[in-house]
């Protein structure tokens, strides 16, 4: 079992319940109304489905230097995780459209997951892919009404894109490229930005300056262990990850500040979950 849930990357899986939940809640739905669930069910799919696939067409890269993978050590069959993968993005894309998704926005969606998979190793924009997918998540789960959760859903995905530049620098050897860290340090800002200039115009209020204070310092903390290069960056990249609910919770801070601070309390949890299961 545990191969499975290190081939899917579980300890993210939270963060796409997060995703869906803020989305939904932007654009006026209810949190009492089972579609919310299904299409909670929808993102699980689709996500667990991209991570598995991930990892299938990584095979290769894997056997040479991550030999530890479910997939390269033996614990999971190639065929097996293509199945199981495929299965996963197509249920997972009739589920959303049955409970509400645009169709549109849907299979755009399951395109970019299947295209990131496929072209990460080989393309360095491939990075934006990513962040689109996070974006596409949102606003699949806002299909009644995107242009309500379009401003948070680019700033998802500008952080997320951060996140993967970040990742891609843990292996350089020597000192990390200038402009790569730099930018991947810009876009991890730009949920803070974008939100603290919505308090701003809203008049926040003190939970949400209190999010935002959570966020500056999650985004401090990385900082510090992008500086250090290294394996340090493993931690920093782990830690952005878990702090995609805290980007929820400024998302939802407008809607429910209770709603928001659980959001926030999940991050150091997930942090914690990943010592058991690997986020990247």
């Amino acid at each position: 079992m545990k191969s499975w849930l290190q081939l899917a990357r579980i300890s993210n899986l939270p963060t796409v319940w997060t995703n869906v939940t803020a989305a939904w809640l932007l654009t006026g739905g209810a949190l009492g109304d089972p579609r919310l669930y299904w299409l909670i069910l929808a993102g699980s799919l689709l996500y667990t489905g991209g991570m598995i696939l991930n990892d299938a067409a990584d095979v290769k890269f894997d056997r040479e230097h991550r030999r530890e993978r479910p997939i390269p050590s033996g614990q999971i069959g190639l065929q097996t995780a293509c199945t199981v993968g495929i299965a996963m993005l197509l249920i997972g894309a009739t589920l959303a459209t049955w409970f509400g998704a645009n169709p549109r926005i849907t299979a755009i969606l399951v395109a970019a997951i299947v295209f990131y998979d496929i072209y990460h190793k080989q393309w360095d924009g491939s990075v934006i892919i990513m962040g689109a997918c996070r974006m596409l998540l949102y606003l699949m789960a806002a299909s009644a009404s995107p242009a309500a959760a379009l401003p948070a859903a680019v700033a998802l995905g500008c952080y997320v894109v951060g996140i993967t530049i970040a990742a891609r620098l843990e292996h350089k050897s020597g000192l990390l490229p200038a402009a790569s860290s730099l930018l991947a340090l810009a876009l991890l800002y730009t949920p803070g930005i974008v939100f603290a200039m919505r308090f701003a115009s809203a008049g926040g209020y003190p939970m949400q300056l209190v999010i935002l204070a959570a966020f500056a310092i999650l985004i401090a903390y990385a900082t510090q262990m992008l500086r250090k290069g290294g394996p340090a960056i493993g931690q920093a990249v782990g830690t952005l990850l878990a702090g995609i609910a805290i980007v929820d919770a400024l998302a939802v801070s407008s809607v429910s500040t209770t709603i928001a601070l659980g959001f926030v309390a999940l991050a150091p949890l997930l942090r914690f979950w990943q010592r058991w299961v690997a986020a990247t």
